[in-house]
């Protein structure tokens, strides 16, 4: 549904705090006297006189590879038209905004007070040593042509005017996509466009380049059809005029397939498009009212397919799944323009990408329970965490393809990994591991695939061949799910325990076996093989899967229990214990122990400890262990600082290879200037911690959590350390990697609405595994 935005909202938003939307923060330090000497003078002479010597090293000692500047005169702005440079600024400080969320690129806006555009080309390029690309916005036709076509002529760094190319690649990968659909192909379409001012023109040219024929395109202005025959027709609109016997909207768009609106509100009637062609396609993108109503269109022609530019309609044509990742692959190759084979690898880009499962965070960001591939859903949400990783590397390959790169990019792995830094998360981690799994994918039995989210799951699994699905549940509930949700799940097995009466009675024998001294009696072992987690412990148990993945409906302790009762603890293990990995800008953490153990002695938690290093040995991370109190190294006293304290020192005995220290307060464990001027004695002054111990349940059940809801902060987990040799550990957290990257960027839209989003990391949170790769 739409959001309705009251003028005082708005007016208070912009003025509340700090006035406007944008704010410069440094990039380095700037504490000490020290600081400030190597930021400006004498310091900033040393790059200074680098750069002089090669103009090319700006680009190595400046922020200017990664700032784009916004640029407009105010003369086209929104459905403000011509309200000039001042009232310009909140739409382009908001447009420098988006840059920053969406892709990570710095930005500033120049609202420039110049109408006549070889003068404002004049003072566009003379911003050429500053800036690495230059977004043009809100500049009104013809003059943008000349604008946009002279600065891309004489400038050697990437330029957009958006208004012109994001309507047309959106649009355009809508287009592909609603054709596709219905089975039509663009070399034989009749499409008729509405509106000739720059986004139209640009659409219109994008469109041919696709494979639209040009006397199959009708463009109308306010005076109609453009026709070869009119006189006093410009360039542009010379271009593409035709010579069709039509002269009105309404005789243009007869038999035609496709329309596409860039013009005014209502001007496209319900007659108009009931004498289109079978399964027409409307695309009446005028803001904020469409050319023709989206619910009157919908109900005038069933076999409709339509788009808009609001978001209260499907297939919202938003410039935002555009221009933040156009620009960032630019600017990460270094490209000396925006070509047309990156716009078209841009359209090429979205439109496959739409055809992808949809991650669960857009089901989350948008309430929307069923998003496929369809009528409906032509082009990804603008809340597509994959947007970044999927357009910004085929600008950045078609820029390298064309010539026109002057930095190419040698490693994609790094630079996916990179893409999604930009945005606030660190996918090494989970990358290397899911590269791990699929050298040797293992068998993973879904306890809860009754659930739309647990088969979305095993979709990905599946279809990037990281581990071999197992289905827990009913055979008819799971195929009707499957079916309403289109996954395509036909490599993974169903079971349901209610037609295995051999297996079951396999299965209850041997956990009467496992518990006859428990109190569990053969009947009671039968009762408990109908709860499909301990069904599904039972098959790791007996090797016909590696690996249970539980928890999503059912509360944790209920979840690890079967578990624990049936898979059991390692050979010389005391006590299980849970782990988070946590993911945040500053790179990836280690959090134990947060969900079993509620007020551990000394001695347990050195159990915790040698846990914990083990498993964060396994992702190849060499552990350092900071022992967590309110104290740092005796300098208070109390219950928690001595418990700790004796812990520190029986862990040093049993474990003297791992780096490890405390008692420490948790800033300080991150801080080695602290440490190596007040501490410098700690084994953790020299890099600071990784992995944190805390000294009881709810603390480490407190900061986890305080993390996610306000710290940006993602996870993986918990993982239940300590179990027997039954699981194949790599193929669980590919899983947990793959649920992270559903989630991953979350935290950009938390600060643009005032509904604060609940899902956060719930569905890794509650679920549980058991591992092989621990040894535990």
């Amino acid at each position: 549904m739409s959001i309705k935005i009251r003028k005082q909202d708005a007016l208070n938003y912009h003025t509340q705090g700090q006035p406007g939307k944008l704010e410069v923060v440094p990039t380095k330090m700037l504490s000490t006297q020290l600081d400030l000497a190597l930021a400006y003078s004498p310091g900033v002479a040393e790059p200074c006189k680098e750069i002089a010597a090669n103009k090319d090293d700006v680009y190595k000692y400046t922020s200017k590879g990664n700032l784009v500047a916004v640029i407009t005169n105010g003369t086209a702005v929104l459905g403000l038209g011509n309200i000039g440079p001042e009232a310009s600024k909140p739409v382009m400080e908001g447009k420098a905004v988006l840059f920053k969320k969406y892709a990570g690129i710095d930005s500033f806006d120049i609202e420039i007070d110049e109408l006549d555009p070889d003068a404002f080309i004049k003072i566009v390029k003379s911003l050429e040593p500053t800036f690495g690309g230059i977004n043009l916005e809100d500049i009104k036709a013809p003059e943008c042509f000349k604008i946009e076509t002279e600065l891309r002529e004489k400038m050697n760094i990437p330029i957009m005017h958006d208004d012109q190319h994001g309507t047309a690649i959106i649009s355009s990968a809508a287009l592909l996509n609603a054709l596709e659909i219905i089975g039509k192909k663009i070399n034989e379409v009749v499409l008729v466009v509405n509106g000739a001012g720059a986004a139209a023109v640009s659409c219109s040219k994008l469109y041919l380049a696709l494979g639209l024929k040009k006397e199959n395109l009708i463009m109308c202005d306010s005076k109609g059809v453009i026709h070869e025959n009119r006189e006093g027709l410009d360039t542009s609109k010379k271009y593409f005029a035709t010579n069709r016997k039509v002269t009105t909207l309404s005789e243009a768009v007869k038999g035609a397939d496709v329309f596409i609106g860039l013009s005014i509100a209502d001007i496209l009637k319900p007659e108009d498009i009931l004498l289109m062609a079978k399964d027409p396609i409307v695309f009446a993108l005028a803001n904020p009212n469409p050319e023709i109503d989206y619910n009157l269109a919908m109900k005038t022609r069933p076999d409709l397919i339509m788009g808009t530019g609001r978001s209260d309609h499907p297939n919202q044509v938003n410039n935002v799944l555009g221009f933040p990742y156009i620009f960032r692959g630019a600017l990460d190759v270094r490209a000396t323009e925006i070509n047309e084979e990156m716009k078209l690898a841009a359209v090429r880009a979205i439109a496959d990408l739409a055809k992808e499962p949809v991650p669960d965070i857009v089901f989350q960001a948008y309430g929307i329970d069923l998003i496929q591939f369809g009528r409906e859903y032509l082009i990804p949400k603008p809340l597509d965490p994959r947007l970044i990783t999927t357009i910004s590397p085929a600008v950045a390959k078609a820029a390298m393809d064309s010539g026109i790169a002057k930095n190419p990019i040698t490693d994609w792995g790094k630079y996916h990994e990179d893409l999604l830094k930009r945005v606030g998360i660190d996918q090494k981690l989970t990358s290397r591991i899911i590269d791990v799994a699929k050298t040797k994918p293992k068998q993973i039995v879904f306890a809860e695939a009754d659930h739309p989210k647990i088969l979305k799951a095993a979709q990905i699994l599946q279809d990037q061949k990281i581990a071999f699905p197992i289905l827990l549940g009913s055979r008819v509930d799971i195929e009707k799910l499957i079916h309403e949700h289109g996954l395509d799940l036909s490599e993974c097995k169903i079971i349901d325990p209610r037609e295995e009466k051999e297996r079951t009675e396999k299965f209850a024998i041997a956990y009467h076996k496992k518990r006859e001294r428990k109190g569990v009696t053969l009947k009671d072992a039968h009762r408990q093989m109908r709860d499909r987690n301990a069904f599904g412990a039972m098959m790791v148990e007996f090797g016909e899967a590696d690996a249970l993945v539980s928890g999503l409906t059912k509360d944790y302790p209920k979840t690890i229990l079967p578990s624990l009762q049936i898979i059991g603890m390692a050979e010389g293990v005391n006590r299980v214990a849970g782990m988070y990995i946590i993911l945040n800008k500053k790179g990836t953490f280690f959090f134990a122990d947060c969900t079993v153990n509620v007020d551990p002695n000394a001695e347990e938690l050195v159990d915790i400890i040698g846990l914990a290093a083990r498993g964060v040995k396994v992702f190849d991370v060499e552990p350092r262990i900071a022992i967590l109190s309110y104290s740092n190294f005796g300098s208070s006293k109390g219950v928690i600082p001595e418990k700790t304290m004796k812990a520190v020192k029986l862990a040093k005995a049993k474990y003297p290879d791992l780096i490890l220290d405390g008692e420490i307060q948790a800033n300080v464990a991150f801080d080695t200037d602290i440490q190596q001027e007040m501490y410098p004695f700690s084994a953790l002054a020299k890099d600071g911690a990784n992995t944190l111990i805390f000294p009881n349940l709810a603390a480490g059940n407190i900061a986890y959590k305080l993390l996610i809801e306000i710290g940006g902060a993602e996870s993986i987990g918990p993982i239940l350390l300590g179990m027997k040799n039954r699981c194949m550990f790599y193929s669980w957290v590919a899983l947990f990697a793959i649920l992270l990257t559903w989630l991953q960027s979350l935290w950009l839209m938390l600060n643009c609405t005032k509904k604060m989003f609940t899902c956060k990391s719930f569905l890794v949170l509650r679920l549980t595994w058991t591992t092989k790769d621990f040894g535990l």
